[in-house]
C-alpha cells in the first residue's frame, strides 16, 4: 500500500494525494454481505438538524462487518481484500472452512492467502482474534471489545493499534492510541496487529468537491457572519470575537473546554488519561 502524488493537471489535482487502491483486489462487494444504509444526514428522529455540515454525497451500500468474531475454533483463509466508503480501513473477505463467508478489518500484514482463526485456542499470529487473558504483554492489538461478546468497538480506524501491558485479577490494562490506559475485562475479545493502510493520514483531498462526495457540506467561520447569526460576528473588516475565548453559534465555551461528565462510572477504569492536545498542534478552526 502506499500513495500517490498527482500531477497539477488541474487546481484539484494539484494538492491531491490519493491511495494507489493496489491491495484491492475486486471492486464488488460480497452481495450476501452488503445491507442498505440510512444516512441520517446529521437530523435527528424529528427531522432537526443536530449536527450542522452533514448531508449530500455519495451513495452507500453498508458492508457487514464481522467484529465480534465469534467463530471460535474454525480456520478461515482470506479471499480478497476489498475497499469499504463507510470507513478509511480496508475489510479482508473470509472464507471459512465450513462454507461461511465474514468481512474483517485488514490487518496490518495479512494479505490473500492468509489463514486467520478465532478463539482462545487460536495461535498467537496476525489477524488471530483472542480473549485478552491469553495474549502475552507487550502484544500489539486492534478491534478491542469493551464489553465481552457485543464486539469490538475501540481501535478500529486505518493504522490504528493498542498495545497489552498489564495484567491484573479479571482486568487486563490496555495502552490506547490516544495514549490512556484503561482497564478491561479479560474476557474480552482484541484482533492481533494493527489496522492496515495507515498510510491515509497522508493522502489529502485536493478539492472541496472530495469533501462534498464524502458528505460533508461548507462551513462557514463565524467571525465573517452578522451578530444575529454568531456571537464572533460583526464588526468592521476583521474584529477579534470580542470574549475571553471563541464559543458556538449559540454562546457555549468551544475548542478545547473538556466535556467529560464529572464523576463518569467508567472513570474508576481510567488508570491514566491521554495526553492533552494544545490548540496551536490541534490547528482548531474558528467556531
Amino acid at each position: 500500500m502506499a500513495v500517490r502524488k498527482l500531477k497539477p493537471y488541474s487546481p484539484g489535482t494539484r494538492t491531491r494525494v490519493a491511495g494507489d487502491y493496489s491491495e484491492i483486489t475486486r471492486r464488488e462487494p460480497e452481495r450476501s454481505l452488503v445491507g442498505a444504509k440510512h444516512r441520517a444526514k446529521g437530523r435527528n428522529n424529528r427531522g432537526v438538524i443536530t449536527c450542522r455540515h452533514r448531508g449530500g454525497g455519495h451513495k452507500r451500500r453498508y458492508r457487514l462487518v464481522d467484529f465480534r468474531r465469534d467463530k471460535h475454533g474454525v480456520k478461515a483463509r482470506v479471499a480478497e481484500i476489498q475497499y469499504d466508503p463507510n470507513r478509511n480501513a480496508r475489510l479482508a473477505l473470509l472464507f471459512y472452512e465450513d462454507g461461511e463467508k465474514r468481512y474483517i478489518l485488514q490487518p496490518q500484514g495479512v494479505a490473500v492467502g492468509s489463514e486467520v482463526m478465532a478463539g482462545p485456542d487460536a495461535p498467537i499470529a496476525l489477524g488471530n482474534a483472542l480473549p485478552l487473558f491469553a495474549l502475552p504483554l507487550g502484544t500489539t492489538v486492534h478491534n478491542v471489545e469493551l464489553y465481552a461478546g457485543r464486539g469490538g468497538q475501540m481501535v478500529r480506524t486505518a493504522g490504528a493499534s493498542a498495545q497489552v501491558v498489564a495484567k491484573d485479577g479479571d482486568y487486563v490494562a490496555i495502552k490506547l492510541p490516544s495514549t490512556e490506559v484503561r482497564l478491561v475485562r479479560k474476557e474480552c475479545y482484541a484482533t492481533i496487529g494493527e489496522v492496515a493502510y495507515g498510510e491515509v493520514r497522508n493522502t489529502s483531498l485536493g478539492k472541496a468537491g472530495r469533501r462534498r462526495w464524502l458528505g460533508r457540506r461548507p462551513q462557514v467561520r463565524g467571525s465573517v457572519m452578522n451578530p444575529c447569526d454568531h456571537p464572533h460576528g460583526g464588526g468592521e473588516g476583521r474584529a477579534p470575537i470580542g470574549r475571553s475565548g471563541p464559543v458556538t453559534p449559540w454562546g457555549k465555551p468551544a475548542l478545547g473546554l473538556k466535556t467529560r461528565k464529572r464523576n463518569k462510572p467508567s472513570d474508576q477504569y481510567v488508570l491514566r488519561r491521554r495526553r492533552r492536545v494544545s490548540k496551536r498542534s490541534r490547528g482548531g478552526r474558528d467556531a
